[in-house]
């Protein structure tokens, strides 16, 4: 029965069982279903079962890249790369230059990086524990334009295993209009590395969301957020925030570096007031 079930599974060999997704799936879990039924009814398990395990357990993972498109893939492997850039200039202590500091400790930031441009680093430590900011800025992230005037709307557009977003966003006009409207298609992945989480995203294309008329079409360079416990004091959070944009149009580089380094000051500000007034219970970290 086992070794009839393994073949069926191995079936993806074959050219007319290829694409059959769901039988693939039935019968891996009728593996793990035997080898447990053999597991606790009998001797421990033989060679032969830890080999046919060891199978079982490549063709889950073959399986699930099989789950995803093409262009599913493609995604994921851009949300990766968006993660491993940012997290590889934000590990460069080099040539960081200060914008701002504010009394509370709050401060921007700033370089300029090859083959990037200048980039933003917000450093911040908030008094929640990850888990709320997580919480917030991931499972909440469609209600950030409740409590984020920078920000009018965010929109998830498709959702790619568990921790990949396709998302669509418009921001809010600035103050005075100096930077008219924009919208942003970004890739975005949220994983957990130790105690450490990591949100990261770059631009991307998809096909269901053209650009619109009278809205420029902005570019999220290599971007993330990481949030890790204050050392010594788990209630309490550091977030460092890493911003790279590309507004596109016709604005002075000195607009864009004021309203940039702006825009992390008052996210700061913003997310604060939400953490302390926000009526949601603190969720079970799942990045």
């Amino acid at each position: 029965m086992l070794l009839a079930t393994f073949k069926l599974c191995a079936g993806s060999s074959y050219r007319h069982l290829r694409n059959m997704k769901g039988l693939r799936q039935q019968a891996i879990m009728a593996i793990g279903q035997e080898l447990s039924k053999r597991a606790i009814g009998g001797p421990t398990p033989g060679a032969w079962i830890n080999q046919v395990r060891r199978r079982s357990s490549l063709l889950s993972s073959r399986l699930e890249d099989s789950l995803y498109s093409d262009q599913e893939m493609a995604y994921l492997q851009q949300g990766e790369e968006a993660m491993q850039k940012a997290l590889g200039i934000l590990s460069n202590q080099d040539g960081w230059k200060s914008e701002t500091e504010k009394a509370n400790g709050d401060k921007v930031l700033s370089k300029v990086v090859p083959d990037v441009g200048k980039v933003f680093r917000l450093e911040v430590e908030l008094d929640q524990p990850m888990e709320r900011l997580y919480e917030e800025l991931v499972e909440r992230m469609e209600d950030m334009g409740d409590w984020n005037p920078r920000v009018k709307e965010i929109k998830v557009l498709q959702k790619i295993g568990k921790d990949t977003v396709i998302t669509h966003e418009m921001a809010a006009e600035s103050p005075g209009n100096i930077v008219g409207p924009r919208d942003f298609v970004s890739v975005r992945c949220a994983k957990r590395r130790g105690s450490t989480c990591v949100l990261a995203g770059m631009a991307t294309h998809f096909g269901d969301m053209p650009e619109q008329k009278g809205v420029i079409r902005a570019e999220h360079g290599p971007t993330c957020m990481v949030l890790r416990p204050v050392t010594g004091n788990p209630s309490k959070t550091k977030l460092t925030w890493l911003l790279s944009i590309d507004l596109k149009g016709w604005l002075p580089k000195t607009v864009i570096n004021q309203v940039l380094s702006q825009t992390q000051v008052d996210f700061a500000n913003h997310l604060r007031k939400r953490l302390i007034s926000g009526s949601a219970p603190a969720a079970a970290l799942s990045c």
